[in-house]
């Protein structure tokens, strides 16, 4: 048990005790084991406990934003909690995950749905305008793209890692289609500050990226 999972803990617990609005419930501890359990799989490079630490800590920056922050705070916890490599249906059966696990922990019907619509929502990172709890979940999840740039490399290299079965010819041209598409994007952040503190860092790193690609 390391510091970073008793903290993740302690976390869960706190949101998952306001999400039940007061109402009684299980105990916590067991839920966030077997999620840890989870986003501490081998085949998993980026796609862990470090990257829903850092999820976290942005929702936390953009909570103000949020209609439900502990919506969100909960659809972080299960957004990649299924997450396979090689698979296509990793969101659709993390927002599954999260539609059993919820209402067994006490969490209102409605929070629940909330939670799971958010997960899915995490195939595109494209919210509706108005979509608060969108917005704020889909720039939490996309702030590694504004990193610095030793960061933004390492992201990158996890990715690659995570890809290993995949030839680099067949890698490298996949990627570039995902850079392509992020940098056509009108705005890759939607909340009025990554708008502003995350929109331009994470555009040159991208744009670099791609021309380390060979395009």
């Amino acid at each position: 048990m390391t510091d970073t999972d008793d903290s993740l803990r302690a976390r869960w617990r706190e949101t998952l005790t306001r999400a039940r609005g007061g109402a009684p419930g299980p105990d916590p501890a067991p839920y966030a084991d077997r999620l840890l359990a989870r986003w501490a799989e081998p085949q998993r490079r980026y796609h862990t406990t470090a990257h829903l630490v850092a999820v976290l800590d942005h929702i936390d920056t953009l909570a103000g934003y949020a209609a439900d922050p502990d919506a969100v705070r909960l659809a972080a916890w299960f957004h990649d909690a299924v997450y396979r490599p090689d698979r296509s249906e990793n969101e659709e059966r993390s927002a599954a995950l999260a539609e059993r696990a919820l209402p067994e922990a006490g969490v209102p019907d409605g929070v629940t749905a909330e939670v799971a619509r958010l997960v899915r929502l995490t195939v595109t990172h494209d919210p509706a305008d108005g979509d608060a709890d969108g917005e704020v979940l889909c720039d939490a999840d996309l702030a590694i793209l504004a990193a610095p740039p030793g960061r933004y490399a390492a992201y990158a290299a996890q990715v690659r890692e995570e890809y290993g079965f995949v030839p680099d010819d067949a890698f490298r041209e996949g990627r570039a289609t995902v850079l392509r598409q992020l940098l056509g994007l009108p705005r890759l952040f939607r909340t009025p500050y990554g708008a502003e503190h995350w929109e331009p860092r994470a555009r040159q790193n991208l744009l670099t990226e791609w021309e380390l690609l060979g395009h």
